[in-house]
């Protein structure tokens, strides 16, 4: 019984998370592309190159490697953060006139913060997928890992899970290297500015 209560809360999860991290934030790419609103666009290219550590994680999880479920809680800290952090975007956003596009954009920024700050909460238990030895064959860590094997089945289906994982973790590798050039080097620059983004 707890098996299936925990699987249908992760697939939930994911379902929720191709919502509000993939397909609501691409429609408001090409919605604020499409509007020339530039504030709105900077914001969300930010949020794509924060967010791409999900698709970083599913690689890494394909190949069951315990640092995804570490790399995933990240991101769900991250992607807030990203959303919020930039004085001069927020500024600029909310000095345009009301329009379908903000009510929208502003509604998205507050839905997938609270969906992000309450997964960050929730994944806190599959962390120790990733730091007790041994935790990740268990049927708890597995659930986990299904739709990750999943989306494997629907776009590789031919590739070696350790491939895909490999690729996963030299993605992570790049992402922790410019995390850590903006955080150490441009941040002391820049401030809460996006406006060298």
């Amino acid at each position: 019984m707890q098996d299936e209560l925990l699987r249908a809360l992760v697939w939930t999860d994911y379902r929720l998370a191709v919502l509000f991290t993939v397909l609501i934030p691409l429609i408001l790419l090409i919605w604020a592309l499409l509007q020339k609103a530039d504030a709105m666009l900077r914001l969300l290219i930010i949020y794509w190159r924060v967010s791409s550590l999900l698709a970083i994680t599913i690689y890494i999880l394909i190949a069951s490697w315990p640092i995804g479920f570490v790399s995933g809680f990240c991101a769900r800290i991250l992607i807030p953060i990203s959303l919020w952090f930039w004085v001069d975007l927020n500024e600029d956003i909310d000095d345009r006139p009301a329009s379908p596009l903000k009510l929208i954009l502003t509604a998205w920024r507050w839905a997938i913060t609270l969906y992000c700050t309450l997964g960050a909460l929730w994944n806190i238990s599959s962390l120790r997928c990733a730091f007790s030895p041994g935790a990740i064959k268990s049927s708890f860590c597995q659930v986990w890992l299904e739709p990750a094997f999943l989306f494997k089945q629907y776009f590789h289906a031919n590739s070696k899970p350790e491939f895909l994982g490999f690729l996963g973790m030299v993605g992570l590798f790049f992402y922790v290297l410019y995390l850590s050039y903006f955080v150490l080097i441009r941040l002391g620059k820049q401030g809460r500015s996006a406006m060298e983004q």
